[in-house]
């Protein structure tokens, strides 16, 4: 890694990029040449340590983002939709367009569940790192440490990758509930859509997050927290959801299993994104309803989000069930 100092020279900006979206952050390519710089740290430190530590640092951020953008999205569909009248009454009132709305809700508030919750697990691992710069740890503390480093890995690319598709996925939604008013730059939608683009992409794809999060899918890292999670006390009508996410949880251990025991890495490559959202459903599932423990109004969130990741994890299993190692041909030759 290496500092520069604009003031040296040697750096011109070729151009400034035309972006699909998040216009007001403006982008540009940088043309060194002769430029002088100066060493950051330590040689062959800058990209295994450095650069990895602001990559995760900036995939949480985007994460944040990420929410916030659902949040955006979901606030304008909402608006809109009960103020659009259609056949005498508002659009909300349409079982289509109710679905979409509280299916928008739950991805938002189990999305931000799992940003809260990842943030937790970094700042525990940051105060312990800070601490160990002023005097020696503990033995208790360095493994609480070495806890929730682990925590904080396993979940930072997990939160990153599902906001993020979240995000795109409630931006689509709002612009399909205002119909063809939301094609058009009067309404904000619009710019919503393409500002929740880069989400997936920046900071590492959706599919780079896989890569990162699949190590905790094959050693149980992700298992362990689902157990974890399970023995946390609930209100008792929030029994019966929390038994279909074991349930649920049973189905991802069995298909892990299932993946990993071939023992073919190019196999499990290929389900890696599948067993990583099976983990990301089920672990907000849980979270989800630990917030609707100590806040009521998380409730419909919870409920319908567990029917939804219920689906999908059922959905992702039977594929994987259904799927040969010999199958991967006719995927080799698209």
């Amino acid at each position: 890694m290496f500092i520069y100092d604009k003031n040296d020279g040697g750096v011109t900006v070729r151009r400034i990029e035309n972006k699909m979206g998040i216009k007001g952050s403006p982008t540009c390519e940088l043309v060194f040449k002769n430029a002088k710089a100066e060493l950051c740290g330590d040689r062959k430190m800058g990209l295994i340590k450095y650069v990895m530590a602001l990559m995760n640092g900036a995939r949480l951020g985007i994460a944040a983002q990420s929410v916030g953008v659902s949040e955006a999205a979901y606030r304008e569909a909402l608006s809109y939709a009960q103020e659009r009248r259609q056949f005498g009454k508002a659009i909300i009132e349409f079982p289509a367009v109710y679905e979409m709305l509280s299916l928008m809700k739950a991805k938002l508030d189990a999305s931000r569940s799992l940003l809260y919750e990842t943030t937790r697990f970094v700042d525990m691992y940051k105060v312990y790192e800070d601490i160990s710069k002023e005097r020696k740890l503990e033995k208790e503390e360095r493994d609480e440490m070495k806890k929730y480093q682990r925590q904080a890995d396993a979940f930072t690319p997990l939160a990153k990758g599902m906001s993020s598709e979240f995000c795109n996925q409630n931006a689509y939604d709002c612009v399909q509930i205002h119909g063809g008013s939301g094609f058009m730059k009067d309404y904000a939608c619009e710019r919503i859509y393409r500002d929740a683009r880069i989400t997936s992409i920046y900071e590492g794809t959706t599919q780079l997050q896989v890569v990162a999060a699949i190590r905790h899918v094959t050693t149980g890292t992700f298992l362990n927290m689902m157990k974890t999670y399970e023995q946390e006390t609930i209100c008792p009508e929030l029994i019966p959801l929390q038994n279909r996410l074991k349930a649920m949880t049973d189905i991802y251990e069995k298909t892990v299993a299932s993946v990993v025991e071939t023992k073919n890495n190019e196999y499990i490559d290929f389900h890696a994104r599948r067993m990583v959202e099976m983990a990301g459903h089920i672990i907000m599932g849980h979270l989800l309803l630990l917030d609707t423990t100590r806040c009521d109004s998380f409730r419909t969130s919870a409920e319908v989000y567990i029917h939804f990741g219920e689906a999908e994890v059922k959905k992702i299993a039977e594929f994987i069930h259904n799927f040969d190692i010999e199958d991967l041909e006719f995927y080799r030759k698209a």
